[in-house]
């Protein structure tokens, strides 16, 4: 899974698309924190 994560940002730096890339790095991160508040919510 990283590293399809990695050959998209890869590519999206390459092309010169930092909109793209801004986007893709914002979902990336709303991805993570999701991932620890199930993870918290599940633990409590």
């Amino acid at each position: 899974m990283i590293k399809i994560f990695r050959k998209i940002r890869k590519s999206l730096l390459e092309e010169g698309k930092t909109g793209k890339y801004f986007k893709f790095v914002i979902g990336e991160i709303v991805l993570v924190v999701k991932g620890i508040l199930i993870a918290l919510q599940i633990n409590n």
